[in-house]
């Protein structure tokens, strides 16, 4: 599992003016498979994303990210090897 962690890099206002973009890609996260939860961070400073899969698949697709593409957020993934789950998140094992 992966923790893609999202730090705005430019105002919240900037944010926004990619945000419609950005959540568009978001979504294809999860069409895709990969993203299985998401959200701001509070206060509201970026984001975070909670995904599974491919390393290089994932670091490829983060770079396509409209945030990225305009200098908006800057991410930092961290690798989980999650052992341990509630019963319903075994998923994350993956």
């Amino acid at each position: 599992m992966f923790i893609l962690s999202l730090t705005y890099l430019k105002s919240n206002g900037e944010a926004d003016r990619y945000m419609e973009a950005h959540m568009a890609w978001v979504k294809d996260g999860y069409a895709r498979g990969w993203f299985l939860a998401s959200g701001r961070k509070v206060p509201r400073t970026g984001g975070a994303i909670l995904a599974i899969g491919d390393r290089t698949a994932i670091e490829a697709y983060v770079a396509a990210d409209p945030f990225i593409i305009h200098g908006v957020a800057a991410y930092d993934i961290t690798e989980l090897a999650v052992t341990t789950t509630v019963e319903d998140l075994e998923i994350l094992k993956r």
